[in-house]
């Protein structure tokens, strides 16, 4: 049995700096540390968070006057950051900077009078801060939301002529391109980006599990099920013709899924750490795997600065 580990994989720079925020705020500042919503998708990672004092909450409700409160990578609505500058909390924004670029644009849209369209899953953190960019929901219009193809074909908007879109910055590259290539087949008027809102770092490990999954038996992908990410990575794995499974811990791994013959690919979505890649390994030789191969891939070198008051 061979292992096959794809390259760029795991931690991106956004990730890092997020996890990087809650431990400097927790070596600064001491228990608790207040963090709104999981920082990044990863029960590994928030399990260990948890452990060394920050607690999580769903809500701002939650946390008491006067605390610390971290913002997750994914990003907060402006009613958010609105309520906590009222109650006078002191926030640490670990808003991925790349989700950060999309909030602006959406800004910049609402106060030029343009309608969006946000292309994303609904219910997730990030879709959810982003839509709340675009002044006030309560009153309807103005954002809409389209997760599919399908709904790319039927979404009505108020003004065709004036129209923009934005993404989710976790989405599938191929997927999120015949969306807005129907857009703009409905919408000829309609902007976009200059570049793609999806991110460097989803896009990176999208082509890496594509080469891996063109070589492999079998992928499996390191990632937690409510990380965007790491789903899109096994899809795509799928979508190649290659089974794949999405794994929160090595121990999930089915005898099933790996026979003495096979190549096993190997990969981690940008919100799972290495540590966890190394423990699939493992269990992948303890299961028969005799060689293991560092795929050749794409460097990453991209960094995002903490906040001053953390330095």
């Amino acid at each position: 049995m061979k292992v096959r580990l794809a390259n760029p994989r795991g931690f991106c720079a956004g990730v890092d700096r997020a996890i990087e925020i809650v431990e400097r705020a927790l070596a600064l500042f001491g228990s608790p540390i207040y963090v709104r919503h999981e920082v990044v998708h990863n029960k590994f990672v928030v399990n260990d968070l948890r452990r060394r004092g920050a607690l999580f909450v769903d809500k701002l409700a939650h946390v008491p006057d006067g605390a610390i409160v971290v913002f997750s990578a994914h990003g907060v609505s402006k009613a958010v950051q609105d309520r906590a500058r009222q109650r006078g909390l002191k926030v640490f924004d670990a808003t991925c900077p790349l989700v950060t670029r999309v909030h602006l644009a959406v800004a910049g849209h609402y106060r030029a009078n343009k309608e969006v369209v946000l292309i994303g899953h609904a219910g997730h953190p990030e879709v959810e801060g982003t839509m709340g960019q675009y002044g006030d929901l309560s009153k309807g219009g103005g954002i809409y939301l389209v997760e599919t193809v399908e709904e790319a074909r039927t979404v009505e908007v108020e003004d065709p002529d004036n129209l923009a879109y934005v993404t989710q910055t976790t989405l599938s590259v191929d997927d999120t391109a015949r969306i807005i290539e129907i857009l703009r087949q409905r919408f000829p008027g309609i902007s976009g980006p200059k570049k793609a809102d999806i991110c460097y770092a989803t896009q990176n490990r999208q082509d890496a599990v594509k080469a891996l999954a063109d070589t492999c038996d079998v992928v499996l992908v390191v990632g937690s099920p409510a990380s965007s990410n790491s789903n899109r990575l096994v899809e795509i794995a799928r979508n190649s013709g290659t089974p794949a499974y999405l794994l929160d811990e090595p121990g999930q791994i089915r005898p099933e899924w790996v026979r003495p013959e096979h190549c096993i690919g190997v990969t981690a979505g940008a919100s799972a750490p290495e540590v966890l890649v190394q423990q699939v390994v493992a269990r992948l030789e303890v299961m028969g795997a005799d060689q293991v191969e560092e795929v050749e891939g794409k460097k990453e070198r991209v960094y995002f600065p903490l906040p001053e008051d953390l330095l």
